[in-house]
């Protein structure tokens, strides 16, 4: 018997270096006997060798036990195998061998939660697998890379008392009892696959079940398993998946394709979610859902969630990825594909403002750091480092683009022939771009350096009018930052969705190369500076700019206050109505620290006063205008970041904005929106909950005492949870006196609720300022808390460190001393927890000096422990660089 441990370290894999595996699988037969200490698999690889290539046969395989290996039936001596350093080279194989191993792993010693491991106590708790990206290796002897695609049959064999639910991906292929009280089933999956999407689960769970039937009429179980005491939470979900279903026939001609469609809901998983074919496995925070404690949000996340791995099961598991440098194929493709379904389902503009809104908080400052990377990568260390925004947020802004320059019906063509093309196989960025360039009869390769260049494109528009030639000339100038490997960079392809409004808000017909369109136009900006003159323009236009935020760029613009105030309240399109007043505000930010614009405070507060008192304008959309950019974005706007200082500017400019709005008005408006007492999800009265919430925020900062007692008041009689959270995330942010009481009461309400106690705890981890620090290290000694629990983890040191600029950027530095422990302590049970958390000391260089020396210092000490795991030794290594 043989157990390798992992390498020590590991040379970068680089795109360049890709070359087709020398061996591949045609069928796997997996026998796995199932026990929570020591689970035994024992495998059958049919294997196939590339005739173009001599190379030995060689397997991966991570912290396996070896019990037995034979070749074609014959068992194998120690002189005709090695494992060592997580790698099984193999003698003698050749075209058409079949590989049988057995192995034994250890699933409830498995903290990392990759391969097979226990959610849940032991006594009660369920097995279950995890396998994107190299989780394979952690349970077999295999070519665990994405571009291996076999058919799988797998039998699960296991004590029936404790492990009444056997599941695995594919179809139900028979089961039945053996002896001793154990119990068997298989399923067998018709269709080829990489081995990250198999899947097994093990444990007692109940289920809900529905009939479906497809488009094309395949009769489909869709069914939903938690643990019994949250199974009536899986309705909504279940709901959510029929829609979903329905939603990929009708946009995309896409059905599904087997007999049965499972989803597990677990506590502890790495991820959201994963689109294992025919078994997803969730995170129950994307699962579970209910009124008394669940979120508008939260819903919002369990549809969208819900559709993103429904929607993998063609853009990701009936076409793959060639290797892992194209993970934004499937994942960047699939976040657009739910972006449009979740538009559809509920408001287009509020959910693309919602979008960006994302992505300027989690993608631009990725961008702008020393984590900064491409969309596809040209080398990593560690895969699993790469599951970032990067890849997701931006690789979907890059599709929407692509959608945007064919059209819908242009789209629906080109991914009609990707499917056909590529269905069954593993493919690539460029597989994509030419199949949508094809059926169009375009070439799309240009968008190409979108993907391999990182870094945000600068989009600089300045407009002049020429009132006696009736002109307009719009130049339009791109630059792109150096970043980390890239300090040159070319002009990238930029469509620059545009209107033109005169100075009564009424837009204008465009005249543009001699041709006339409506009012609304789409310009690609492809070299680093082009003009476009528009003609017959009456008089001096405001230009409205890359509308629906059409390109992933930061656009720069010399708008004056009265100019942003007439977009603000005329723009028809709804997203750049609302960046109108984002980027007003902007400029009233900066006039707070004497960075001239002195009229613009006044115009935001009165632009948004007169909105505030348009019966018109939809109550979420009204919350969003109402709402400033985060203090994130506004750090973007300074060379030296004091976060204390951006938190202070901050409230001081909405306590202005609260001021004109008056303390009376905004007591009404609350007053008039807490009607009702029953959760309705529909959008009207979600919108409702929505404003309110910002309304009372607002009212606390200029009548502090009356808002605070009727966010008490809010929290007992509240129907729901969005009423309750907002109320409980007021107080205790203000720390006012009430929060003391409606903490202790949320604590012992939610006890036996661990997505809601995550609530509790991530509301006390963003308490603005020094006092954070000393929450957090209370909370880090609760009962309830724990590292093991990815989702706890996130709830407390996540918040903390990455939605709690003025908390965790401590002056003294203790903030970063404090997380870092945590780091380490957290790394020796989940490294990939411990790495994605470490992200959030990206962007220390440009720290004012205090705070950037303390984090550096810190950053070294980290980096300097023995025994770090390469995940987090990646990604400090990173932060690191200049």
């Amino acid at each position: 018997m043989t157990l390798a441990n992992a390498p020590a370290s590991v040379s970068p894999i680089r795109l360049s270096d890709y070359r087709r595996p020398a061996w591949t699988v045609d069928t796997v037969e997996l026998d796995v006997d199932l026990e929570i200490d020591t689970t035994e698999i024992t495998s059958r690889l049919s294997l196939r060798r590339d005739p173009a290539q001599s190379l030995p046969l060689r397997l991966d395989g991570e912290n396996l036990e070896l019990l037995a290996i034979s070749l074609d039936g014959r068992p194998l001596d120690a002189a005709d195998y090695r494992y060592e350093n997580s790698v099984l080279d193999v003698v003698g194989a050749h075209d058409g061998s079949m590989l049988e191993t057995r192995v034994r792993v250890r699933p409830s010693a498995n903290t990392a939660l990759e391969g097979l491991y226990l959610s849940g106590p032991r006594e009660t708790g369920f097995l279950l697998t995890q396998c994107e990206a190299e989780g394979f290796r952690h349970i077999t002897f295999f070519p665990d890379r994405p571009d291996v695609l076999a058919r799988y049959t797998v039998t699960l064999r296991a004590e029936q008392a404790r492990f009444p639910v056997l599941l695995a991906g594919g179809n139900p292929d028979g089961a039945g009892e053996l002896a001793d009280g154990r119990h068997w089933a298989r399923f067998v999956d018709p269709y080829p696959k990489p081995s990250y999407l198999f899947a097994l689960v093990a444990g007692r769970l109940e289920s809900i079940r529905r009939d479906y039937v497809t488009a094309d009429g395949r009769k489909v179980e869709l069914v939903m398993w938690s643990e019994a005491n949250v199974i009536d939470r899986c309705h909504y979900a279940l709901d959510a998946l029929e829609r979903s279903m329905r939603w990929d026939e009708r946009a995309y001609g896409r059905n599904y394709d087997l007999d049965v469609f499972h989803v597990v809901a677990t506590h502890d998983f790495n991820m959201g979610a994963m689109e294992n074919k025919g078994l997803n496995v969730f995170n129950a925070k994307y699962l579970l859902a209910d009124p008394d404690s669940s979120t508008d949000e939260e819903y919002r996340a369990v549809e969208a969630v819900v559709a993103h791995e429904y929607f993998h099961n063609w853009t990701g598991n009936r076409v793959t990825c060639r290797d892992w440098f194209q993970l934004s194929l499937k994942e960047g493709l699939t976040v657009f594909r739910e972006q449009q379904f979740s538009a559809d389902m509920n408001s287009a503009p509020l959910k693309r403002i919602e979008d960006v809104s994302l992505l300027r908080r989690t993608q631009f400052p990725e961008d702008a750091g020393p984590l900064a990377h491409p969309v596809r990568p040209a080398e990593y260390r560690e895969i699993n480092n790469f599951y970032t925004a990067t890849v997701y947020e931006k690789g979907s802004e890059l599709v929407r683009m692509l959608a945007g320059h064919l059209g819908q019906d242009g789209f629906r063509r080109g991914t009609d022939l990707y499917f056909d093309r590529h269905d069954g196989h593993a493919a690539t960025i460029e597989d994509f771009l030419a199949a949508l360039g094809d059926a169009n009869h375009i070439d799309l390769k240009p968008y190409l350096a979108w993907y391999a260049q990182s870094g945000t494109p600068r989009l600089h528009a300045r407009g002049e009018y020429d009132a006696a030639r009736r002109e307009y000339t719009l130049t339009l100038s791109q630059l792109t930052r150096a970043t980390p490997g890239q300090p040159e960079k070319l002009p990238l392809p930029i469509p620059v969705k545009l209107a033109l409004f005169d100075q009564h808000g009424r837009m204008l017909p465009l005249h543009l190369d001699g041709q006339t369109v409506e009012t609304e136009k789409v310009v690609v900006v492809d070299k680093a500076s082009q003009r476009f003159v528009l003609r017959d323009v009456p008089s001096h236009p405001v230009p409205s700019l890359l509308r629906g935020f059409s390109a992933p760029v930061v656009l720069e613009c010399d708008y004056t206050p009265t100019e942003l105030a007439l977009l603000l309240a005329h723009d028809a399109d709804g997203f750049n109505r609302w960046e109108a007043g984002q980027q007003l505000a902007a400029l009233a930010f900066d006039s707070l620290h004497g960075a001239g614009h002195s009229a613009a405070c006044k115009a935001w507060c009165d632009a948004l006063a007169a909105s505030f008192e348009n019966p018109a304008i939809d109550d979420a959309l009204l919350a969003d205008l109402l709402t400033p950019p985060g203090e994130i974005e506004f750090a973007d706007r300074q060379s030296e970041v004091d976060p204390a200082k951006i938190h202070a500017q901050r409230q001081e400019l909405q306590r202005r904005l609260a001021q004109r709005l008056g303390a009376n008005a905004l007591l009404d408006r609350y007053n008039m929106l807490s009607s009702g007492s029953e959760v309705q999800l529909d959008a009207a009265s979600q919108a409702k909950r929505r404003l309110k919430r910002r309304v009372l925020e607002l009212l606390a900062l200029v009548d502090t005492d009356q808002a605070h007692a009727l966010a008490a008041r809010q929290y007992e009689t509240a129907a729901g949870m969005t009423d309750r959270l907002a109320a409980l995330g007021l107080l205790v942010r203000d720390r006012a006196p009430q929060a003391a009481a409606v903490l202790a009461d949320f604590r012992r309400r939610y006890a036996d609720n661990p997505l809601a106690l995550d609530k509790w705890f991530a509301e006390q981890a963003k308490v603005p300022g020094e006092p954070a620090l000393a929450n957090v290290m209370q909370l880090e000694s609760d009962p309830a808390f724990t590292l093991k629990n990815p989702n706890r983890a996130r709830s407390l040191l996540g918040n903390f460190a990455s939605a709690n600029p003025s908390g965790f950027h401590r002056a003294d530095g203790l903030g970063y001393r404090f997380f870092a422990e945590q780091l380490a302590e957290l790394d020796a049970l989940n490294p990939q927890i411990a790495a994605r958390l470490a992200t959030a000391f990206n962007g220390w260089q440009r720290l004012e000096p205090v705070r950037r020396e303390a984090a550096h210092t810190t950053l070294q000490g980290l980096a300097g422990r023995e025994g770090l795991s390469r995940n987090l030794s990646e990604i400090i290594g990173n932060v690191l660089q200049h």
